[in-house]
């Protein structure tokens, strides 16, 4: 039997035309919605599932030492997010 253990993420939204767009860091895992709050329910959804196929292949640990988190005190931390900012760069001539 496998041990519950809670796993942290920072999300990020954005629109992309008429939908919502969620994406789960450090995983990588995104889902979408017609609103912030259905895509914010279709992405928990999506890490719960990865995640839980993760811990059935025995690869759980691997994903989230790739993932940036730390084993500690019997715990998996997430990386601590120092920024999030939007950035922009000129291409061309």
């Amino acid at each position: 039997m496998i041990r519950k253990i809670n796993i942290e993420y920072t999300i990020q939204i954005w629109r992309e035309g008429n939908q919502f767009i969620a994406h789960a860091m450090p995983l990588d895992v995104m889902s979408s919605g017609f609103t912030p709050e259905k895509a914010k329910e279709a992405l928990d959804e999506a890490v719960h599932l990865f995640l839980e196929t993760a811990a059935d292949m025995g690869t759980l640990d691997e994903i989230l030492q790739e993932a940036g988190y730390e084993f500690k005190q019997e715990n998996w931390i997430s990386p601590f997010w120092v920024a999030i900012e939007r950035h922009s760069t000129t291409v061309g001539a």
